[in-house]
């Protein structure tokens, strides 16, 4: 099973999709399920886990409809209000949807670098763990120093960092962010995705040896048991199709044994996402 850990649907709205910048204007169009699976399948993909891009639960609604309707979706990582007083009750109305698998909140957009670390987030996550549900952190570098102190607090709360937290890599910069990320990889229960990497980098005039040093750094600290490959389509399309994204990341791993390269595209992700699968099986 190869699956694609990160990807985005949406039904474009120019008034709700205001981060979808005028020099992001390919984006400003629908991107839905008959739009990906035939590039899931050009490239052995069998499936994909979709990741909320807006703040609500109309959001996670709306991609648990699409999953619903398209096997290829694997599972659904959505958005809750983790700072609400009734989370735990929100909580437990999706947790009867058996492919949400987990809740992201969009902290890089987060003025505060502490975000997450505020009593109300903090107790959002603690509830989490009731359910099964997993947490995509994304973040900007200057936000990993919080990150650490989050993980480190919750030991049993599976996390997955998107993006490889959105190193610099257009401008080269590598110091500060390899210190934090080597950081946070020491706590086991956290992930890594490698994803987001082409639109951190120069759009129109990037080449594979540019990752080279952040990805060399993420194989260190996490090993090939914590990382999974994702696409962020269609958002990589601003700087490469779907094949060149998969194929970045397949010739990084060049000669490695079969196995470990399956981990990586496939194995990691079912891991990290279907054990809330597999406890509702149990329960249900």
């Amino acid at each position: 099973m190869r699956i694609d850990a990160h990807q985005h649907f949406w039904r474009y709205n120019p008034s709700r999709d205001q981060w979808i910048t005028d020099e992001m204007a390919d984006l400003k169009q629908d991107f839905l399920p008959q739009q990906l699976i035939p590039e899931l399948a050009a490239n052995q993909i069998d499936g994909c886990i979709a990741v909320q891009a807006d703040q609500s639960e109309a959001e996670t609604l709306f991609l648990l409809d699409l999953a619903s309707h398209n096997d290829a979706i694997q599972g659904v990582v959505g958005w809750v209000d983790l700072c609400a007083d009734n989370v735990p009750e929100r909580l437990e109305f999706f947790s009867k949807y058996p492919k949400l698998r987990g809740f992201r909140h969009i902290v890089q957009a987060e003025p505060d670098d502490q975000f997450m670390l505020r009593p109300r987030f903090l107790r959002g996550i603690e509830a989490l763990k009731e359910f099964g549900f997993t947490y995509d952190v994304l973040i900007y570098p200057q936000q990993l120093p919080a990150a650490i102190e989050l993980v480190s607090r919750y030991p049993e709360q599976l996390f997955v960092l998107d993006h490889l937290a959105k190193p610099a890599i257009k401008e080269k910069k590598l110091t500060l962010w390899e210190r934090d990320l080597r950081a946070l990889a020491k706590s086991p229960n956290v992930y890594c995705k490698v994803s987001g990497m082409v639109t951190e980098a120069d759009w129109e005039q990037w080449r594979s040896g540019d990752f080279r040093p952040y990805l060399d750094v993420v194989f260190e600290a996490f090993g090939v048991d914590r990382i999974m490959f994702g696409s962020d389509w269609p958002v990589c399309l601003l700087a490469a199709g779907y094949g060149a994204v998969v194929s970045l990341v397949a010739d990084y791993l060049g000669n490695l044994p079969r196995v470990e390269i399956e981990k990586v595209f496939g194995l990691n992700a079912a891991h990290f996402y279907g054990q809330r699968a597999a406890r509702h099986a149990i329960t249900a």
